[in-house]
């Protein structure tokens, strides 16, 4: 497995971004979905990378600057072929040394209460996110959960 900054102008990661939005539309309310677009994830802001298998996008994962000191994880996604292979333990390892190293002191993220999150939520517990209340511009929702950890 290979992680790259990627630009977001392949066909396939738009693609594999694409199943994402359509997969957290079928999952969660529209009100409730924050799942970026391909034109939002190109914002300079943000920092995207994917995880290639050979040409294969096997998953992804971006971080969104929030302040100087604040970031929030965006867009974590495994390929369904790949859930439960090392590839999501692997990004956000990548991810947190590289936030870290970008300056940041605090990653935080949103992801969904439905037991279809469960996975995820286990999988930022494990790398020391804990709970916490809505952060920027999030509102409390019973269909969201809040997550944050110092790096």
């Amino acid at each position: 497995m290979n992680i790259v900054v990627d630009d977001l102008s392949g066909p396939e990661i738009a693609e594999f971004l694409r199943e994402h939005v359509r997969e957290m539309r079928a999952i969660t309310p529209l009100e409730s979905k924050h799942a970026l677009d391909l034109d939002a994830l190109r914002e300079p802001e943000v920092t995207f990378w994917s995880v290639l298998d050979g040409p294969s996008v096997v998953g992804c994962g971006a971080i969104k600057k929030l302040d100087a000191v604040h970031a929030e994880l965006k867009s974590m996604r495994t390929a369904p072929r790949r859930k439960r292979s090392g590839v999501a333990s692997s990004l956000m390892e990548h991810i947190l040394t590289e936030t870290k190293g970008m300056g940041f002191t605090r990653l935080s993220l949103e992801t969904g209460s439905a037991e279809f999150f469960l996975p995820a939520r286990k999988l930022y517990e494990r790398f020391g996110f804990g709970y916490c209340e809505p952060f920027a511009d999030y509102k409390p929702d019973p269909n969201s959960v809040f997550m944050t950890r110092l790096l």
